[in-house]
């Protein structure tokens, strides 16, 4: 039930160079777009990409997810000398495996997979012993808005994408890494929500431990059908046969799951110090709605919306819905907590390289930090921590201490309280 029904037909996307998946060209069309972003960019690097990687050896965190499958994948295809896999989900390490023996076979060098939390003691034994590592990329990350919800969420939030990010980077600088590489978020360039400001202050760390370690990140558009996401939901929502839900005033640019590896690969190989790497997206071109989304989604499915006016209608039609044509769906406009009412990937404050390549921009300003700030925002988490004894107003008011601008958009209703 989760194959997209969606069949090119010969000559559709016929201007495409390579040899795209008819998954991918799937979602290329539910997203609206008729063309891959960065194949340009991948093909004029394309020498440069695999002769890097095929004398390197990869760590790549948080793996086992939408995002770090595929650049597992775009790093596995070129022949690494080693490469090494860390996620805490045993389940999806598994399916990677799979997926890339089925798919792809084997390579010469080194592939190993490990099912282990990154802020675990045998994490830090098996970064000893089975290094050294020449790249180390970071692809863990709490990434939903929902998860600001509760004081105990959000500060796992902290764990994962600042602590933890922070530990990984350290512990790649002490045994030599040639670069570190971490994902970050559209979200981050002037945050209204605690999972964007997370992310915003992680550059600000990493930005300091540039003195010590080269490293590069990205911004990233939403991944299509990544885990988790809304479309990966319409997924879960046919297959359990429940009605589709989504916001109709809410528009958002998207990649796909394919063009979100090659964007971290290329920021991880060829982006300079401190550089991040975002995709250049049009606001005429590629905004689109998830209610426009999930209406392209159901037509590919065979089905027409049947549009209901609140939810207990949504499921009570869908309870003794006989309709072979259509398909129950609620479209509302957006009233939680955290959702940003537009998307940037940069701010009018930093310096932007548009010219290096054809679909990436880079971003080259330097974040200002101040050590100090840094150091007590750090002392006061660990202080929380330790004490466990923390509020969500708690951990709000110490990110405005990093990020003075921090607009929080608390609405007093989350997701998890709609459909």
């Amino acid at each position: 039930m989760d194959q997209i029904l969606f069949y090119p037909q010969p000559g559709d996307f016929k201007h495409l160079k390579s040899n795209i998946l008819f998954k991918d060209l799937d979602i290329l069309h539910l997203i609206g777009r008729s063309q891959t972003l960065f194949e340009d960019d991948v093909l004029q690097f394309q020498e440069a990409l695999r002769d890097l990687v095929g004398q390197s050896s990869f760590l790549v965190i948080g793996g086992a997810g939408s995002i770090g499958q595929a650049v597992t994948k775009e790093i596995f295809k070129r022949n690494p000398a080693k490469l090494h896999v860390v996620d805490i989900s045993e389940n999806n390490l598994v399916e990677l495996v799979r997926d890339i023996r089925s798919s792809m076979g084997y390579i010469s060098g080194d592939f190993k997979t490990f099912a282990l939390d990154i802020q675990s003691e045998e994490f830090k034994a098996m970064f000893q012993h089975e290094g050294p590592y020449d790249y180390v990329l970071n692809l863990s990350a709490l990434k939903h808005v929902r998860s600001e919800k509760d004081p105990y969420t959000l500060m796992r939030m902290v764990q994962v994408n600042i602590l933890n990010t922070l530990s990984s980077l350290q512990m790649a600088a002490e045994f030599g890494t040639r670069k570190y590489f971490c994902v970050s978020t559209d979200k981050a360039a002037n945050p209204v929500n605690m999972m964007g400001a997370s992310k915003r202050i992680m550059e600000l760390f990493l930005m300091r431990e540039s003195r010590h370690i080269n490293l590069s990140m990205a911004r990233f558009a939403n991944v299509a059908f990544s885990d988790g996401s809304l479309l990966h939901g319409f997924n879960q929502r046919i297959q359990k046969h429940q009605p589709i839900v989504a916001p109709n005033d809410v528009r958002r640019y998207f990649v796909t799951p394919a063009e979100s590896g090659e964007l971290c690969l290329m920021s991880c190989l060829l982006g300079e110090n401190r550089d991040i790497f975002f995709p250049k997206l049009s606001e005429h071109l590629h905004l689109i709605t998830f209610a426009e989304i999930a209406e392209k989604y159901l037509f590919q499915r065979g089905y027409k919306p049947y549009l209901c006016s609140d939810e207990e209608e949504a499921r009570s039609m869908m309870q003794n819905w006989t309709d072979q044509k259509a398909w129950p769906c609620l479209f509302t406009q957006s009233d939680t907590t955290g959702e940003k009412d537009f998307e940037e990937f940069y701010t009018d404050q930093e310096e932007i390289d548009l010219f290096r390549f054809k679909n990436l921009g880079i971003v080259k300003s330097r974040l200002n930090y101040q050590d100090q700030l840094l150091d007590s925002f750090l002392e006061e988490v660990q202080g929380m921590k330790a004490s466990l004894e923390w509020t969500r107003a708690d951990l709000i008011q110490a990110f405005k201490k990093l990020l003075p601008d921090f607009d929080h958009l608390e609405k007093g209703k989350y997701l998890d309280a709609k459909m």
